[in-house]
């Protein structure tokens, strides 16, 4: 499709922060926030309805760093969600969203006799990556992690998870989309560059995702904020871009480095063999040394 002079397609890109706020965000964006957990979780936990909680949790002392979401509220039954998008892969992302849960239950625990029972709120942290989670797993494009038997696979514990959708890993075809998760990921990957809602997308759970996305309907403020938004999403592309081909052009590098190595032993091995024929034919070592490069103790040490 043609896009304008700024390179903006007709809809916002849900894969940036600005995109997040707008489709998911509490200025209009709840009932899209309620479907798509309702498509995530799968009959799981039913959401009806959701309240917004500040997204900046202060630690416990002034040394403490501020930990940032994208998105947190709760349901009416006292679920807790954490919602946010990443860009780039980080060395400890999986240690990020355990202490991101931890903390946060932290922070819910009744304070005095009430925190006695030690009775906790059900967290969960949905990760939207734009990024390979697990380069071994190539088809796995969704997480749903809970702490289990390790025996038998059984839920030991179901008021933590971790449901997490790794969007360079989804790339089904329209005719191969069925479930409602699989729709949402499509248009995670794809909104930005459709001229209107596919006719294979349920209206009455997307309908409001292309009415209010639409780049046309932004402000001038808002337009600015979604351009830096977006440069700041192609960025963080072009450096991902990056590293892959430098992890490629390594690889290659390795491999080229790891074949010559192979080729160079085997053609010592091969010229030892040789010598070790002349020797057996009484030629002296001296001779066969200067004859084949090798020194006189190699040869010496052939038998």
């Amino acid at each position: 499709m043609k896009k304008n002079k700024n390179f903006l397609g007709k809809y916002v890109d849900m894969c940036t922060d600005f995109g997040m706020k707008l489709y998911f965000g509490p200025d209009g964006g709840k009932p899209n926030l309620i479907n798509f957990l309702n498509g995530l979780f799968e009959g799981e936990k039913v959401i009806k309805d959701l309240e917004y909680r500040p997204a900046e949790h202060n630690g416990t002392q002034d040394a403490d760093r501020k930990v940032v979401f994208d998105l947190y509220c709760t349901s009416e039954d006292g679920g807790h969600f954490i919602i946010e998008m990443q860009q780039l892969s980080q060395e400890f992302f999986k240690d990020r969203t355990v202490y991101y849960t931890s903390r946060l239950i932290n922070k819910l625990v009744p304070r005095g006799h009430k925190g006695n029972t030690y009775e906790l709120p059900e967290v969960y942290f949905i990760g939207i990556l734009n990024f390979v989670l697990d380069r071994s797993i190539s088809e796995q494009y969704c997480y749903d992690v809970a702490l289990c038997d390790k025996r038998n696979g059984s839920v030991f514990y179901d008021k933590l998870g971790y449901k997490l959708l790794v969007l360079p890993n989804f790339d089904k075809k329209q005719p191969d989309i069925k479930s409602y998760m699989d729709m949402w990921l499509y248009i995670f990957k794809h909104i930005e560059e459709l001229e209107e809602m596919p006719k294979f997308l349920d209206s009455r759970i997307f309908g409001l995702i292309f009415d209010i996305g639409k780049v046309a309907n932004l402000t001038e403020s808002d337009m600015k904020l979604y351009e830096s938004s977006l440069k700041n999403k192609r960025d963080a592309e072009s450096v991902r871009l990056t590293a892959i081909k430098e992890g490629h052009r390594e690889g290659m590098e390795k491999g080229m480095e790891k074949g010559r190595l192979e080729e160079r032993a085997k053609a010592e091995a091969e010229k030892l063999k040789y010598a070790l024929n002349l020797k057996k034919r009484g030629l002296s070592v001296e001779d066969i040394a200067e004859d084949l490069g090798l020194t006189v103790e190699q040869v010496e040490r052939l038998k």
